[in-house]
């Protein structure tokens, strides 16, 4: 009995003690540090979480009517028989439209998240008592060892943005970038990486970019030159030039690849060795490969047939080869 007693003496004691520690006044002297500063990092946490959602929201929303908003006049193309050129000119620039709009939205809301966040952080840092000053220094000089130590990473990145911004290429183009040459099969902020006509796998900076030769973009224009011999009826020739270019372009397999009439523009160069005629046509931007070998074939059998003589072979050194 009496140590059921002693326990019920010592749990009200601890009971008096907690009371007494627990006043009002206690809690009024700790109530910023217990209620007001926690409610207010709660706040900072909730407001940088709601901003960088609705933030992101905007962005993602200006970026999808930028992708899927109606193609300006000026950039639709020449309209032609049939279907309408600017079907497949609108489908293309769409679709760089939207890699273009992905890319640009992507770098938009890493940059407003990451803002938020560090504002966030310093703030929340402010609430706890933490010295900022040291801490902006120390950030400032590391800032400054950065831009000294990564120029060329923060030029590739500054280069790759304008890239995507002037929209200079994108994947599936085929582009010459000076050293390197092939089809584009993925664009970044800091690399491009594309792939030649051999397989071979190429990663160009993109402040080492200093041109950019793009064959696929808009339209392709293929240019074919037939060579002949000097004594050949040459207004013949280039109306048998144009009429098996004619031929292909009223087909229906070719019609919705070649984009315009074909024109035979005639002589383009003359040597010593012969004439070159020459003959263009406008194509789609992926097929200007195939309609260039289609119509070389079809030259070649055509002016086989009508008997056309191609140009003398020159041969060098034969006069010194005689005179030993």
């Amino acid at each position: 009995m009496s140590a059921s007693l002693t326990v019920f003496n010592a749990a009200d004691d601890l009971t008096s003690a907690a009371a007494g520690l627990f006043t009002q006044e206690w809690w009024q002297e700790n109530a910023e540090t217990l209620i007001a500063k926690p409610l207010r990092i709660a706040l900072i946490v909730v407001l940088a979480v709601v901003l960088r959602m609705l933030v992101n929201r905007g962005i993602r929303r200006l970026t999808d009517r930028t992708a899927t908003g109606a193609v300006p006049s000026v950039l639709r193309p020449w309209r032609r028989r049939g279907r309408r050129a600017d079907d497949v000119g609108a489908e293309t620039i769409a679709a760089r439209r939207s890699q273009r709009a992905a890319a640009i939205g992507s770098v938009l809301r890493s940059f407003s998240s990451f803002v938020i966040l560090g504002v966030a952080v310093v703030l929340i840092l402010g609430e706890l008592g933490v010295n900022l000053a040291p801490i902006i220094a120390s950030a400032g000089v590391i800032g400054v060892a950065l831009a000294f130590g990564a120029q060329n990473l923060v030029k590739d990145f500054i280069a790759g943005i304008g890239i995507i911004l002037e929209d200079q290429y994108g994947v599936g183009d085929v582009v010459d970038l000076g050293e390197a040459s092939g089809t584009v099969e993925a664009v970044g902020l800091r690399i491009t990486r594309l792939r030649d006509s051999h397989g071979v796998v190429w990663y160009v900076r993109n402040g080492e970019v200093l041109r950019v030769g793009n064959k696929s973009q808009g339209f392709a224009q293929v240019v074919i030159d037939m060579p002949v011999a000097h004594d050949t009826d040459l207004e013949r020739c280039r109306s048998v030039m144009q009429e098996v270019a004619d031929a292909m372009y009223a087909e229906q397999e070719w019609s919705d690849v070649l984009l315009a009439e074909p024109e035979s523009l005639g002589v383009e160069s003359i040597t010593s060795a012969g004439v070159t005629l020459r003959l263009t046509v406008r194509t789609t931007n992926a097929d200007q490969w195939r309609v260039g070998r289609e119509l070389r074939q079809r030259l070649n059998e055509r002016f086989v047939a009508e008997g056309f003589k191609a140009p003398a072979p020159v041969l060098t050194g034969a006069s010194s080869a005689g005179a030993s």
